[in-house]
Order: structure tokens, then sequence, then C-alpha cells
């Protein structure tokens, strides 16, 4: 994988529960609306088929308000799957299903081990990951998943974001956009991991939008974050806006709603 690295072909969505508000937050910024929520996932959706995604949608599942945050549950390559652990008990049940998702397409799939654990702190860069080590990602889970990634093929490193309260999960405040461009909260623009890279540090009151999905040719960008849009388009990358409102009241980023397969 060269240049901007995988084309996606499809991906697996599931759309907010009737529980969704009674989900995990740490955000101060109201309770979401639900209808408002799925008009925004619907969007979410179309963008991925006009990017030649092949979404497909599991049911909402009411007994995890959490659930339709996908991508925290599995790490998806080109060369295989594995099933996270979620630091967050609530979240727990949640794998079962995407498991059965992911080996319908994928064949057998690895997991996660206890005492392990593995939830939303993952970038993929290419052939590179990066790994956060955070609230619900423990170092034994970044461990493993580093393990399983080097028979896979691919490099990793772990960042520790323990301590750093702007940041929930590592994936909060960092986005690969293809070749050597990164996006970054401030937070980590210093990092030595990511010293290899062009990093365009989000500004304070934008750091929401350093979480973006580069997909096939264009970046996903949450809405109303015009800097962090313009500067993506300003090195050359095609920029799609997203409303995302209901979402960050859940603490949810673009990253979170889908996991995409090569």
């Amino acid at each position: 994988m060269t240049g901007h690295g995988t084309r996606f072909t499809a991906a697996i969505v599931r759309p907010p529960a009737a529980s969704y508000a009674a989900g995990l937050t740490t955000a101060t910024l109201g309770t979401p609306d639900l209808s408002l929520a799925l008009a925004q996932h619907a969007a979410y959706c179309a963008a991925l088929e006009q990017l030649g995604v092949r979404v497909t949608a599991l049911p909402p599942d009411e007994a995890f308000p959490d659930s339709t945050f996908v991508a925290d549950t599995a790490v998806v390559t080109a060369h295989g799957a594995i099933v996270a652990r979620p630091g967050a008990p609530s979240r727990a049940g949640e794998v079962a299903t995407i498991r059965q998702a992911l080996e319908a397409r994928l064949g057998t799939v690895a997991a996660i081990a206890a005492p392990g654990t593995v939830d939303g702190d993952i970038c993929q860069a290419d052939r590179s990951f990066f790994i956060g080590v955070a609230h619900r990602t423990n170092e034994e889970g970044a461990r493993q998943l580093a393990d399983w990634l080097a028979r896979a093929g691919y490099s990793s490193c772990i960042i520790d974001i323990r301590g750093n309260d702007a940041l929930p999960h590592l994936k909060s405040g960092i986005a690969w956009l293809g070749g050597g461009d990164m996006v970054v909260a401030d937070a980590l623009a210093d990092h030595p991991a990511l010293a290899g890279y062009r990093r365009m540090v989000a500004p304070a009151d934008e750091t929401y939008a350093s979480n973006c999905i580069r997909v096939n040719d264009a970046v996903l960008v949450a809405a109303g974050f015009p800097v962090v849009a313009a500067d993506i388009a300003g090195l050359g990358h095609r920029v799609v806006t997203l409303e995302m409102s209901e979402f960050r009241k859940m603490d949810g980023v673009l990253s979170c709603l889908s996991l995409r397969l090569p």
C-alpha cells in the first residue's frame, strides 16, 4: 500500500438505537436528539457510498447505547481483523455481533484476550499503526494488538495519553490523511512518534475536527470547523464535511461510525 493507502470497498455500520442517549460520555453538550442523530448517520452512510464504499447496516441494538460506534470494537486490515475487548464493561456485549459480521466476510478473526483491553485508540497510517494507551485501552491490550499487527506485516507504535483529559481516545486527536500528512491535536503536535509526518495542528477551538477519515479519494471532516477543513484542502485533499453534532455529544467522532474494509 502506497500513496493514500488502502482503498475501501465495504463498511459495516450500526445506526443509533432508541437508548442512544444513555451511552457513555464526558461531553457537556446536552442530550442528543435521536432523530437528528439518525439523519446525520444516514448522511454519513450516503457519503461513504458516494465514495465507492458498499455499506452494510447492522440493526440498532437497544441493549447497548454506544453500539453505533462500531469502530471501537475491532481493527480491520487488508490482512485480517481482530476484535477488541472494550475497556468499558457496558460495551463488552457489543463485540459478539461485530465478530459475527466480520467472520461472515473475512473468515476467522483474532481477538484481544483478558486482561487486555482495546477500545477506540487506533490510528492506521498505511502500513503503520499508532496504538493509544488510555482510559479504556491498557498496556496489555496494546501489546497484544501490536504483536498481532506484526504477524500481519504491519509496524506499530504505542502512544501513552493517560493524564491527557482533552483526548478521550488517541483517535480523538489524530488522523492520517494519506501520504505523509497527518492532522493532530495540539497535545500530540510534538510527539516524537509523529516526527516523520507533515503535521497539521488543529487550533484549540477545533480540536474535535482533528479526527477525520480518509476514504478513497476524499477526507471526511466534521462540519463547523472551517480552519481544519481549509487547511486539509490546502494540502491538496478533497474535503467532504458532515454534521456530527449529535455524535459529538456522546464523545463520538467520524472514525467511530464505521468499520471500513479493503
